[in-house]
């Protein structure tokens, strides 16, 4: 069971950037569909990467229609080969400048990618999200907390710690602000695993939308840390994720 961690909308309401008392562990799928309105949603996906999430929240069968936005052009091009997701479009574009008319979304999905947005425009893309939403539509805000074994691996060649602490303190300022209203936040763990360190430098260190150039030294001294998690089935993590819910007013 997910903890209920429901808080009032007040705009003053002191919101927490992380909870470590949470243990629960679970799949982020499950938080997703326990606390949306999916049913018959238009559905606006900011950062879906290698749409991953997008086909789950596909293949569901709840959801009228995706539209799925990438700002990295070489994923964004591999996202356009896809076939067999007949109810989603995915697009260009960054949380910043959305491509898309106002009011046209029932809720929107930013999956571990408000972060990544440039510290500048942290607020502008919060703007751009209640401006696309519909009167009373939710957006889902969903990011990593700065803890947690795999976190000590990352942050050997790349620290996240401002970025994040950034962007949390966006959310905090578009509620206190009033541009949204807090419906809830969500603590939880989610488990990944690789088999081996191939599959982790495949997926982490070689990723297209972030240049990852690690210095002979510091490659072998994350090959080590990493390798220190093996187990006979492979290698197990727990990461911590905060999940911000949000309302776009109905009167303003």
């Amino acid at each position: 069971m997910i903890p209920n961690e429901n808080q009032p909308n007040k705009s003053k309401v002191k919101m927490k950037i992380a909870d470590s008392t949470v243990k629960t562990l679970c799949d982020e799928q499950l938080v997703l569909e326990s606390e949306l309105p999916l049913q018959g949603a238009h559905i606006l996906e900011l950062g879906c990467g290698k749409a991953e999430k997008t086909r789950a929240l596909a293949k569901t069968g709840k959801v009228a229609s995706i539209t799925a936005l990438e700002v990295d052009q070489i994923q964004h091009e591999k996202n356009l080969q896809i076939q067999d997701l007949p109810n989603v479009t995915f697009a260009l574009g960054g949380a910043e400048a959305i491509p898309s008319q106002d009011n046209s979304f029932d809720i929107v999905l930013m999956f571990k990618s408000l972060h990544h947005v440039p510290r500048e425009l942290m607020d502008q893309a919060l703007k751009e999200i209640r401006r696309v939403l519909k009167p009373g539509g939710l957006a889902y805000i969903s990011e990593p907390v700065y803890a947690g074994e795999f976190n000590e691996i990352l942050r050997l060649f790349h620290d996240e710690k401002t970025v994040r602490e950034l962007a949390f303190a966006a959310v905090q300022r578009a509620v206190q602000s009033g541009l949204f209203e807090l419906v809830a936040q969500k603590f939880f763990n989610t488990p990944g695993r690789f088999d081996n360190f191939e599959q982790f430098e495949e997926g982490i260190l070689k990723v297209t939308h972030t240049h990852h150039q690690l210095a002979p030294e510091l490659y072998a001294a994350v090959r080590d840390k990493f390798m220190a998690h093996m187990t006979p089935t492979g290698f197990d993590f727990q990461s911590p994720i905060r999940v911000d819910i949000l309302r776009k007013p109905l009167n303003r």
